[in-house]
């Protein structure tokens, strides 16, 4: 079980041989790695897995290989996007090994061992969550980064300091770990040695990457979206080619704005930024970076509180009205996206 979605085994994958299983998206959300929230949003997990399962099918006509068999509908059977009848929250997928990193305590601090990543390993996820830029709105990790010292303008390849809601010409492409306990941001010369990758393997990510972009924005701009930035994964099948797993294009992989508001997840995240909880979360994950302790929720003070109702309803409208609008089918009976939109700014011009 994940924190949005839970999986379903139905054949377990060998060392050369892929799996097979079946992907349920729930209503359940996540934000600051904190894993289940205390509330759900009604409609979410339906419109995440059609949205990504249109996505997965654009992306095949293009010539990029995913993890993507097909979606189950309510009789049971898997078909396509085009062939299904009522909205699902089951995908179903091939599956790759997933190969954890050994931790080891050193002078104090947690430190991972991807020792097991080579260049001859096959059939497993690559253990990197690999991220595109096109601008950086308001909420953006980069902001943070820069000021904290983590990363510099040099690392972004940009020439001056950037300002919220900025978009680039050309897109910076991110990196981080995957399977720690708190995603890390890191160099793409530490990515390439954490997973095992050569350098023609470091340039093929980034072309997957931008074609998943590219992909991304074109079908966005069906919505009226501009396509901010997202995430994806990436695995290797048992040729050693790459293939895009997990889910990809959704409201919780990418971050979308409709005329400068946030049609995505960071609408929660901006919720909880002004919680006195979100406050223990940076401590909490400040003090454990510190003392090197693996847990560090389990040294935050509070718990999250629930979202406001008014804006779990806005939000709920937001998954399902952009799931309508990004397959140009109307599977949702919800609003149209600018009418949630308008909604949304008018509770905030409210308080």
């Amino acid at each position: 079980m994940g924190s949005v979605k839970d999986l379903k085994v139905i054949e377990k994958p060998t060392v050369d041989k892929m799996g097979v299983g079946r992907f349920s998206f729930s209503d359940r959300y996540s934000v600051f790695d904190w894993g289940e929230m205390p509330d759900h949003i009604d409609g979410k997990g339906e419109a995440l897995c059609l949205m990504g399962a249109y996505c997965f099918e654009w992306l095949e006509t293009k010539g990029v290989e995913t993890h993507y068999r097909g979606l189950v509908d309510e009789n049971g059977k898997v078909v396509t996007f085009e062939d299904l009848e009522a909205p699902t929250s089951t995908m179903e997928v091939n599956l790759v090994n997933v190969y954890k990193p050994e931790t080891r305590d050193v002078t104090g601090k947690v430190v991972y061992d991807y020792s097991r990543y080579t260049p001859n390993l096959k059939n497993c996820l690559i253990p990197l969550e690999v991220i595109y830029r096109n601008g950086l709105p308001e909420g953006s990790s980069v902001f943070k980064r820069l000021e904290q010292g983590k990363i510099t303008i040099k690392d972004l390849g940009i020439d001056h300091h950037p300002r919220p809601g900025e978009r680039f010409t050309k897109p910076i492409f991110d990196v981080s770990t995957k399977l720690e306990e708190t995603d890390r941001y890191v160099t793409w010369a530490e990515a390439r040695k954490i997973a095992g990758l050569t350098t023609p393997e470091v340039a093929a990510v980034k072309a997957v990457l931008s074609k998943v972009n590219d992909a991304i924005s074109r079908i966005a701009s069906h919505a009226g979206l501009e396509n901010e930035d997202g995430k994806i994964e990436l695995a290797f099948n048992t040729d050693r080619q790459l293939m895009v797993v997990d889910v990809v294009g959704t409201l919780d992989e990418c971050r979308f704005t409709y005329g400068g508001v946030h049609v995505s997840k960071e609408v929660a995240r901006q919720f909880y930024k002004k919680t006195s909880w979100y406050g223990d979360v940076e401590e909490a994950k400040k003090t454990a970076e510190t003392r090197g302790v693996q847990d560090w929720k389990a040294l935050c003070k509070s718990q999250p509180p629930k979202l406001d109702a008014q804006l779990k309803n806005i939000i709920s409208g937001m998954y399902m009205a952009a799931a309508n609008e990004l397959t140009d089918r109307k599977l949702f009976d919800a609003p149209r996206l600018a009418e949630v939109i308008k909604k949304y700014r008018e509770m905030g011009e409210k308080k």
